[in-house]
């Protein structure tokens, strides 16, 4: 185990230079946008990308099909087989862009002809920022196989130099809309549809220079069984994206129905918060994932679930890590990053984050089921629990329901597929619930009540401010870490761990 962790450990130290500075970038970013837009236009921006985003699980499928079969030949060590799949990824692909650019026309002109509560005088420049954000979709779809490639080598390394790259070209444009005359959101949407081209060129140029399996020749590696094999898997992640991606994403049509362009901005800004935050949990499963399927491509069932179980309980703590200071000072950290936040900003971000927490609990079973290859029972459940969210929500809303209602159904919704996430593991790989409950839940748990009574405490004897946000960040900090240490690591964990601590001291040690 010890080898794998060790690499897991370095690529996720990369992934985390690169938070740390995408993380840093894309805060002040999205400060800026915020001022040079107003409230009303960014608004309007998070509904275009909103529609986008319901139709972007159709790429998130075929995207997580080409990582599964991608990594599963590399944990079979199979060079012509990933050649085959490399070709075969970029042939589906091709067609995916054409498929999603169609449907965004439709759904598109639906939405804005009968569903958005758009100002009149804004309709045409939340149309033009709605074209530029299909023609960036188009280019990210086909990014898909190259991205897969670097998933399976596991380098982390470049794949951070790409997404440092992407940030502060985003900065770049946030910081020109202050130097713009004429429509700002017309400028933006048109500028951000360039960022996606560039780091898809640089992308494509570093893949086929250091990796074998990416050469193109769509007729020497067509294989039509592992099309329709990796077809199938997809169809089936579909669902369960579809579900999920929809619903999420559908919320900001449903919020803009009932509670208008403002409503929308909040729920913007709880998003991004929210994303922020996930960074540091999601990039550790993006190091640790390939290990995962690579372990079942070779035959080891039980290192598979027990990186799994790992990935789940440190997804969590590391999320929780921030995630708690953060919902404890919600109020004053969001006054800081934007001024003036729109109403609604600081419930939604502290719903969000929840709901986000929660769903860290089981978020490496997709992965785990997936790496089986038998993921249709699984899917088909999380779609239907899914897709009742909106429309329960929005009965809810016809009720007199608050506003928030809309977040309270989807956290439901997440503890309702975390069990049926853990049912399939079960079922499929063999996973006892007594197991994920000892492994997983419990040190979750019990880190968390430990880490978030202690932060509060603060709250009732100084006032807000610079010194009472840095006082509950270290206490939470140095409590989160010392229970994660004493009650969430198995004695196999710690061993690691304390041998890496011991590799880094002595390593300093030699060099002095």
């Amino acid at each position: 185990m010890a080898s794998p962790a060790l690499r897991i450990i370095k690529n996720s130290g990369f992934l985390y230079i690169r938070i740390a500075v995408v993380t840093f970038l894309s805060l002040y970013s999205t400060r800026l946008i915020l001022e040079a837009l107003g409230t009303s236009d960014f608004g309007i921006y998070n509904i275009a990308g909103g529609m986008i985003a319901m139709l972007g699980f159709l790429n998130g499928a075929m995207a997580s099909a080409t990582q599964r079969y991608m990594s599963y030949s590399e944990g079979e060590n199979n060079k012509e087989k990933k050649k085959v799949i490399f070709n075969i990824s970029l042939i589906i692909h091709f067609f995916i862009a054409l498929i999603l650019l169609i449907l965004f026309v439709i759904i598109g002109w639906v939405c804005f002809t009968f569903i958005l509560n758009i100002p009149n005088d804004r309709i045409f420049a939340a149309q033009i920022v709605y074209c530029c954000l299909i023609v960036s979709t188009v280019f990210s779809v086909t990014s898909v196989p190259y991205d897969a490639v670097l998933n399976a080598h596991e380098n982390m390394l470049y794949y951070s130099i790409v997404g440092i790259i992407d940030a502060t070209l985003r900065l770049v444009v946030a910081v020109l809309l202050f130097r713009v005359s004429t429509d700002k959101l017309i400028v933006y949407g048109l500028l951000m549809a360039l960022i996606p081209l560039i780091t898809f060129s640089i992308m494509r140029i570093y893949c086929h220079r250091h990796y074998e399996e990416c050469v193109v020749s769509l007729r020497k590696y067509f294989d039509w069984g592992k099309t329709k094999e990796m077809a199938a898997f997809a169809g089936w992640n579909f669902l369960s994206k579809a579900g999920n991606v929809i619903v999420i994403q559908g919320s900001s049509i449903v919020l803009n129905s009932f509670g208008g362009i403002l409503i929308n901005a909040a729920h913007g800004i709880a998003n991004q918060l929210a994303g922020y935050l996930l960074v540091f949990s999601s990039n550790m499963q993006k190091a640790l994932n390939p290990v995962i399927v690579k372990k079942e491509g070779e035959h080891d069932r039980h290192q598979m679930l027990a990186y799994s179980l790992a990935g789940n309980k440190f997804s969590f703590i590391l999320f929780a890590f921030f995630a708690i200071p953060f919902c404890i000072e919600m109020p004053y950290v969001l006054q800081l990053w934007l001024k003036e936040p729109p109403e609604y900003a600081v419930l939604f971000c502290r719903l969000i984050v929840i709901r986000r927490l929660i769903g860290q609990l089981t978020s490496t079973f997709v992965t785990s089921i997936g790496a089986t290859g038998n993921i249709k029972q699984d899917s088909i459940a999380n779609a239907i629990i899914m897709t009742l969210a909106l429309p329960v929500a929005c009965l809810c809303y016809i009720q007199g329901a608050p506003i928030y209602a809309m977040y309270v159904v989807l956290i439901f919704m997440v503890c309702l597929m975390g069990i049926a996430d853990l049912y399939f593991m079960h079922k499929q790989c063999g996973l006892s619930s007594i197991t994920f409950f000892k492994e997983v839940l419990t040190p979750c748990v019990t880190i968390s009540v430990f880490t978030f009574v202690t932060g509060i405490i603060y709250l009732y004897f100084m006032p807000i401010g610079i010194l009472r946000l840095s006082c509950v960040m270290i206490t939470c900090f140095l409590v989160c870490i010392v229970s994660t240490y004493a009650l969430g690591m198995s004695h196999n964990e710690k061993r690691v761990i304390n041998g890496i601590f011991s590799k880094l001291v002595s390593g300093i040690c030699n060099r002095n």
